[in-house]
């Protein structure tokens, strides 16, 4: 789900900072930071420990996002009352299914489920039911849902957030890094149990349930149709032979990403691929005047006009890549832009489909109602490319067990297909179909 975001300062900057809570320092694990699991003796000792203990189990995992290609977990945070706190290595134990069969069916609890739940199925860690706390914390009504900030409603204290941000895959792992990870999961079973008294006392408790039962079917991100159009700065390319200079470099960079194991980015900034596809060079001089030229107009300055280590490092494959392009037949250029499955850009429907639009504007304006009458974000009640879809695609002859139906196939649960149904039936009503 997209974060909603902090709320929006009313006061001076100084002035909020001065009335701001101050929050004490939850610096430590209770118990102290254990050591890591990195042998299957110890990871059968902890599955041991975890199937003794009761309630719910606190799970987190941390990655390399940003040094290393995909997002695998490097390490697996786990805490469960009777059983105590483990921090566990998925690289020296990459198979972490005798934790999977310890934990059965108890609840996990994770906050921001889905940025964690891919990695550790890649390790044997399933669960067969769980609660999110953040998912949960905006159905709550939060305004923050960022774990630091659930910690500080709930609990009176505060998180420190120094290491979110490090390179997980070193090892060994700074001992302050692991005390930061521990923290993660110290208290989020209780952080749980009170923002499930919160959802039952405001009437949303199965509203959250019904979302977290969703969550068990996660299995990662969708997978992109042509993800080298996603590069940064691509609204800047409009022939289709610099288009193909991208695509072949972004391709000649990802497979040498997976193959080194280097997030693509640290290999080869996206603003060099767009710089070659615009310019080609041809050589390596080229690329060395390439990488070394000053930063564009209005961009903050480099500390260094060295050119870019992955630039001069794997020149002979950017270079061929480039040299593929040069001799690729027309036909083979990919086309200027592709067309999607979904409806046009909202900007366009009055002109295209006025009954559409009008339709869509009431829809919006009450689902914003809705919200701020239950205090639930807009992106929970339904997806605006759901609602769009619905809306542009809908018969002339519509009833309501149609958009049910239609809501359910993209999606949406139970709650949500009852919150959003009527409105639209509404706006049917209000906006009938013309003969046009």
């Amino acid at each position: 789900m997209t974060p909603t975001g902090d709320e929006a300062p009313v006061e001076t900057e100084s002035a909020a900072e001065q009335d701001a809570p101050s929050y004490p320092m939850l610096d430590s694990p209770a118990d102290g930071v254990p050591d890591v699991i990195v042998d299957e003796r110890t990871l059968t000792a902890a599955a041991d420990a975890i199937a003794a203990g009761h309630g719910p189990v606190a799970l987190d995992a941390e990655r390399a996002s940003g040094f290393r290609y995909g997002n695998r977990a490097y390490l697996v945070q786990l805490r469960r009352e009777g059983a105590g706190l483990f921090l566990i290595d998925p690289i020296a134990c990459p198979d972490l299914s005798p934790i999977n069969d310890a934990i059965g069916d108890a609840e996990w609890v994770l906050h921001a489920a889905t940025q964690d739940l891919a990695c550790l199925a890649e390790v044997g860690l399933r669960p067969q039911a769980l609660f999110d706390t953040e998912l949960g914390g905006r159905i709550a009504g939060l305004k923050r849902v960022g774990l630091a900030a659930v910690i500080e409603h709930y609990l009176g204290v505060t998180l420190a957030k120094e290491h979110s941000a490090a390179d997980w895959s070193t090892r060994p792992l700074p001992e302050p890094w692991l005390r930061y990870a521990a923290l993660d999961v110290e208290v989020l079973t209780q952080v749980r149990d009170l923002m499930y008294a919160d959802l039952e006392a405001s009437g949303k408790l199965d509203w959250a349930l019904q979302d977290f039962q969703a969550l068990l079917s996660f299995t990662g991100p969708p997978v992109r149709t042509d993800p080298w159009r996603r590069t940064s700065g691509m609204h800047k390319i409009r022939e289709r032979r610099a288009l193909a200079r991208v695509r072949e470099l972004w391709q000649t960079r990802d497979a040498l990403a997976r193959d080194k194991d280097i997030a693509p980015g640290r290999l080869l900034p996206d603003a060099l691929i767009v710089a070659m596809a615009t310019t080609p060079p041809t050589s390596a001089e080229d690329l060395s005047a390439l990488g070394a030229a000053p930063p564009a107009p209005g961009a903050p300055p480099r500390r260094s006009r060295k050119p870019h280590h992955g630039l001069l490092r794997y020149q002979r494959e950017w270079l061929a890549a480039l040299e593929r392009v040069r001799v690729m037949p027309e036909r083979a250029l990919p086309p200027a832009s592709v067309r999607g499955d979904g409806p046009p850009p909202v900007r366009a429907w009055a002109d295209r489909n006025p009954v559409a639009a009008a339709r869509l504007s009431q829809v919006r304006d009450r689902l914003g109602t809705f919200g701020e009458e239950h205090s639930v974000p807009l992106e929970n009640l339904v997806t605006p490319e759901s609602l769009r879809r619905l809306i542009w695609n809908a018969p002339k002859v519509w009833d309501e067990s149609m958009i049910r139906e239609q809501l359910a196939s993209y999606g949406a649960r139970p709650w949500q297909v009852d919150a959003v149904t009527p409105l639209v039936v509404q706006a049917v009503e209000d906006h009938p179909a013309t003969d046009e």
